[in-house]
């Protein structure tokens, strides 16, 4: 075990359209922060930060869709805590985005809902 690792840095994500990307992610709360063109590797990273948290977007076209069933190994969700699960599915809902009904968590009881980012990875917002 090493004591020298602080926090997490930031959580990188393999994004398909730039703009439905940002779109969304802003709807979240998130901002742009930088953009980082790479034409030599045809891709655009794009730094998002909010809530504590730096998302690392690499923006690029032709990549293989997201395998969700069956779940193949690797990230399952992106979970976001949040005071109040109901206002974030309203505002979802009012920018065009289907959030699950809202349910409790099996575990610990508490509210919470999945939404799919553009590219279909799951969003967990937790109360």
């Amino acid at each position: 075990m090493t004591d020298a690792i602080t926090g997490l840095d930031h959580i990188a994500l393999l994004v398909s359209d730039r703009e439905a990307s940002l779109r969304f992610y802003r709807t979240l709360g998130f901002v742009l922060a930088a953009s980082h063109p790479r034409p030599e590797r045809g891709d655009e990273i794009l730094m998002l930060r909010g809530h504590g948290v730096t998302l690392e977007l690499f923006a690029a076209a032709g990549r293989p869709p997201r395998v969700t069933r069956p779940e193949a190994y690797g990230l399952r969700h992106l979970a976001l805590h949040t005071a109040d699960v109901s206002a974030d599915v309203r505002v979802l809902e009012a920018a065009g985005y289907r959030p699950e009904p809202i349910r409790r968590d099996t575990f610990s009881g508490a509210r919470m809902t999945f939404v799919a980012d553009p590219d279909g990875l799951p969003i967990e917002l937790h109360e």
